[in-house]
């Protein structure tokens, strides 16, 4: 991280298709005391957003400047092609770029997917959005291609959609300014990324550390207490410590004043039980 910084609101964009509402449960679950406000940009617009500070983080799509921003990549949309429900194309599950040379393809002043120019027939003008060019699917005027989310945002009854196997595909990412890699923005990127609310590389909740400091707390009262009762007698117990070292000392060799001491009267116990025991010899 490059910041420690807070913020009493935690800001993320997203563009119009995606769904971060996963991501926010998780994060009011976790941070309840740090509010995330949503902020919904234009896909054109959201590189401003966030270069201007008017957004923390966001889901958006790629590509983006590296130079400026971080970005964790998430997924790879499947691309489709919108068209009337009665359309020839809806006779099969897939279809290819050339499949779609003979239809006018609407290319819409805010499309995502990055080509110069559709597949198809262009119209006879582009349509200022998506949702515009939707309703121009609806009205017969041709056909749109799109990232699946955007085609399930702008459903219509009267519409459907298949997948273009071979069209190119909108990815979406987790960008940031790579300046300003706040606590927050780690904190949100550790829900992306799939950590548990304990991960080690995840920054520790304030709950956490001082769940960590009361067990340290009992564990060194416990010590205490034990380090108090061995205070009551010391010499009772340094004297049975020494025993002890005694013992071990003399088996292994002998040394140590008691343990001597104890090892030889054993000895001569042993010596005298001998004796008792000794068969008298028959006169």
């Amino acid at each position: 991280m490059t910041g420690s910084e807070t913020s009493p609101t935690f800001r993320l964009a997203y563009v119009p298709g995606v769904t971060p509402a996963k991501w926010v449960r998780i994060w009011n679950e976790r941070l309840p005391d740090v509010p995330l406000a949503l902020v919904q940009v234009p896909a054109a617009d959201a590189p401003a957003v966030l270069g201007e500070g008017r957004a923390d983080a966001g889901v958006v799509r790629l590509p983006v400047d590296h130079t400026v921003f971080s970005a964790i990549p998430l997924y790879t949309e499947t691309t489709v092609v919108v068209v009337p429900k009665d359309h020839l194309v809806t006779a099969a599950d897939e279809v290819s770029l050339a499949d779609l040379a003979d239809e006018v393809v609407l290319h819409p002043q805010d499309d995502v997917l990055g080509w110069e120019r559709p597949p198809g027939e262009p119209a006879f003008e582009r349509p200022a959005t998506t949702e515009d060019a939707v309703e121009l699917v609806a009205a017969g005027v041709g056909v749109l291609i799109v990232p699946q989310s955007l085609a399930r945002l702008h459903h219509r009854r009267d519409l459907t959609y298949r997948t273009v196997a071979d069209a190119p595909q909108s990815g979406v990412a987790l960008v940031w300014p790579e300046e300003a890699t706040t606590d927050l923005v780690d904190d949100f990127i550790g829900i992306v990324r799939g950590r548990t609310a304990n991960s080690t590389r995840g920054r520790a909740r304030p709950e956490a550390q001082a769940g960590t400091g009361r067990a340290q707390d009992t564990g060194t009262g416990r010590k205490a207490a034990s380090g108090k009762g061995s205070g009551k007698a010391p010499g009772r117990s340094a004297g049975k410590g020494a025993g002890g070292t005694g013992r071990t000392a003399q088996s292994r060799g002998g040394s140590g004043r008691t343990g001597g001491a104890r090892g030889a009267k054993g000895a001569q116990g042993g010596a005298r039980g001998a004796k008792r025991g000794r068969p008298r010899r028959s006169s």
